[in-house]
């Protein structure tokens, strides 16, 4: 199984949001965000070719990412998961994510859990080593059974990256 870890693309400013009075979890893509987005998840496709599950936080900017990279391929089913939420243990997501079938699953969430999620599924350690900007992705091998410290880091990406790759 091959894991690609995708985080939300950039969004409104968090404090400006929260003065008017609205809940993060709202919080929505910036039009900027959206145009990045959608040339990165074309460069996405080149090194990805198909995904077999796509899963986002069921916060509004997760969704609207996930939503972005599911035109991308093939107008695919965005499947919605609360433990890809901030602040959800990585041992919860195994426990999610060994319940999946398919080859490649792509997930969508949030700093500095994906980092942390990530560190913990190559090393086991759960402080965060691997931080993912706006948009970045990166792609696990997690071998027969996911587990805490077993997969491989096959590649990593930032966003700008991504998009240069869509050209």
């Amino acid at each position: 199984m091959r894991l690609l870890v995708i985080r939300h693309a950039e969004a409104e400013d968090k404090e400006a949001f929260a003065a008017m009075g609205e809940d993060d979890e709202l919080r929505p893509l910036t039009d900027r965000g959206r145009r990045r987005m959608n040339e990165g998840a074309k460069g996405l496709r080149s090194l990805v070719a198909s995904i077999d599950l796509l899963a986002a936080s069921p916060l509004v900017r997760a969704q609207q990412t996930a939503e972005i990279v599911a035109h991308r391929y093939g107008d695919c089913a965005v499947e919605t998961t609360e433990t890809l939420e901030p602040g959800t243990a990585p041992s919860r997501f195994l426990s999610w994510l060994r319940a999946q079938d398919g080859n490649v699953i792509a997930i969508v969430g949030h700093e500095p859990d994906l980092g942390a999620l990530v560190t913990w599924l190559l090393t086991g350690a759960t402080e965060s080593h691997v931080p993912l900007g706006k948009g970045a992705a990166c792609l696990l091998d997690l071998g027969e059974t996911p587990g805490k410290g077993k997969a491989m880091l096959e590649w990593a990406i930032t966003a700008a990256q991504l998009r240069r790759l869509s050209d």
